[in-house]
């Protein structure tokens, strides 16, 4: 009876402990993570392809054809007649509307 009480001890000990170090992790990510960038220009599949939307940065997916642009630069594109995108609204964010 005492090692099968023994087990169960050591297993929750274990399971703790990772819960702990899952923990730990997360913090030390959130601590270490970058800033979510203020615009996002997304461009078209291809070398080379035009620009075909812009988001506000923080709120659109992760991906090889997301480029970091800045305000002016966004304020820019909008302008020259690349898409906002139409869930996020950067125009209206850029008062442009």
């Amino acid at each position: 009876m005492r090692s099968w009480h023994a087990m169960w001890v050591a297993r929750t000990d274990e399971a703790v402990a990772a819960a702990e170090q899952r923990e730990w992790e997360r913090r030390q990510g959130e601590r270490v993570r970058l800033p979510a960038p203020d615009w996002v220009m997304e461009h078209g599949i291809g070398v080379g392809a035009p620009a075909m939307e812009i988001h506000v940065g923080g709120r659109s997916a992760a991906g090889k054809r997301l480029k970091v642009i800045s305000r002016e630069e966004a304020r820019g594109a909008l302008a020259d007649g690349v898409r906002a995108c139409t869930r996020c609204r950067p125009d209206t964010e850029l008062g442009m509307l």
